[in-house]
């Protein structure tokens, strides 16, 4: 259960996941293009993800942590460190899947989404992107899964169960599958 999230400047960190360039063939030769991708969080749970093109390379990066800063929503955190359970989502040929680890574990994850996780406040987890190498499709489908978590006071609510039930179940789970 995402919620968007009320933006103040203050405390968010910026990260610079991808710079593409696009040459466009004019008469007097090529004229050059950039688009940026930029992840903005605040490690407590907030994270936004923009999208910028210019003509040159700083105004697309301004631009995309605008649009960033514009988009942040509000994700579900366990213990302020890692996933409420295990996700997976697909975004256009990107497939991701994310699991929750134990403390101490670190962010286990690849490329742009190792980017997404570390701004959002994540420090365990284990993440895998399959299909695809595209920064734009294995960004979006993260985001998505992140999304997509739901904590258990949420959940809890939705099915008339008190919290020490559902906790108690994905530990006991969780305690099966390392064993």
């Amino acid at each position: 259960m995402s919620v968007r999230a009320e933006t103040s400047n203050q405390e968010l960190s910026d990260k610079l996941v991808y710079v593409g360039r696009c040459a466009k063939v004019v008469k007097g030769g090529r004229r050059f293009s950039f688009a940026a991708i930029v992840v903005t969080g605040d490690g407590k749970g907030k994270v936004g993800l923009g999208l910028g093109k210019a003509t040159e390379v700083m105004d697309a990066k301004e631009k995309a942590v605008k649009v960033a800063r514009k988009n942040m929503v509000k994700i579900p955190l366990r213990d302020g460190r890692t996933l409420h359970h295990d996700i997976t989502a697909t975004f256009c040929s990107g497939n991701i899947v994310m699991r929750s680890a134990p403390a101490g574990t670190g962010i286990i994850a690849g490329g742009p989404v190792r980017a997404l996780l570390e701004v959002l406040g994540i420090k365990d987890v284990v993440a895998k992107s399959v299909g695809t190498t595209n920064p734009h499709n294995m960004i979006k489908a993260a985001l998505k899964a992140l999304i997509e978590i739901k904590s258990p006071r949420f959940i809890a609510e939705k099915r008339s169960k008190k919290i020490g039930e559902i906790v108690s179940r994905r530990d006991r789970q969780q305690k099966d599958t390392q064993e």
